[in-house]
């Protein structure tokens, strides 16, 4: 009897060392970004060889594409892009700084009554790669907390300032439920080269295809008077222009090397 309760005791011991030892295993992989908890509890992998992505565009057979705004100053052509949109019937995603959110309320409440996306553009507007989890933190949650108070809207879009971001940023994010977004296509608007180079940069990018990201600026000099054409050209090669959240996926996906996201 002895003998048989010795082994009984052992093999307990052994069961619960075992435990311990995935438990953290399941830790570690957490921590290192091999298993990522995302909005609803969807479990997706963001990593590639050992580095945080963000999604840059997506792998889709649908002949689709996504207009996004980073508004981070001024909004003096804001109301004209929203009528644009409005006459083209065509949504798209903002992306906005806690500044911008509290100098322009009005505007935030207007993207979001129009049926837009509502992103996250920081706080701060700064670079976020040298900053620690907890500041990246409260760069989004605060901006987030003042568009949740404003529209009653919690987003679940992120873009880095500058497109600047490391793996704890990107982990950051997704720990505070966001996904992390950049883009495909620049029109490099904020350079004001002038609406015809606007034109001509987006509609005939080497890299404008199925699921492209497109990046613009609310308050560029030319985005305003150039957006009309923007949208007819893209429509006029087949595309159909969706906010990003219909354009990504949101569960059971993975990254390749270079950034575009695939369906699992």
């Amino acid at each position: 009897m002895k003998e048989l309760s010795e082994k009984l005791t052992n093999t307990k011991r052994l069961h619960a060392v075992m435990q311990s030892i995935l438990i953290g295993t399941l830790f570690l992989l957490f921590v290192m970004g091999a298993i990522k908890a995302l909005p609803e509890g969807i479990t997706a992998s963001t990593t590639v060889n050992g580095k945080e992505l963000p999604i840059y565009c997506v792998d889709t057979d649908e002949p689709k594409v996504a207009l996004s705004f980073d508004a981070a100053w001024g909004n003096e052509d804001t109301q004209n892009i929203l009528d644009v949109l409005a006459k083209h019937d065509v949504h798209v995603t903002f992306f906005m700084t806690g500044g911008w959110v509290e100098a322009y309320p009005d505007d935030v409440k207007a993207i979001a009554a129009a049926g837009h996306d509502l992103g996250n553009h920081s706080e701060n507007h700064k670079e976020m790669s040298k900053l620690n989890s907890s500041q990246c933190t409260e760069e989004l949650m605060s901006v987030h907390k003042k568009v949740k108070e404003l529209t009653g809207i919690d987003m679940a879009l992120f873009r880095p300032p500058y497109g600047d971001y490391n793996n704890n940023l990107i982990q950051t994010a997704t720990a505070n439920n966001y996904f992390t977004i950049q883009w495909s296509v620049d029109s490099l608007d904020w350079k004001n080269y002038g609406v015809d180079d606007i034109i001509n940069r987006v509609l005939n990018h080497k890299n404008l295809a199925d699921g492209s990201i497109i990046l613009m600026h609310n308050g560029a000099k030319y985005t305003a008077q150039a957006l009309d054409a923007v949208i007819t050209g893209l429509q006029e090669k087949g595309y159909t222009i969706v906010p990003i959240s219909e354009l990504i996926y949101t569960e059971n996906f993975h990254m390749d090397a270079n950034g575009m996201q695939h369906k699992d």
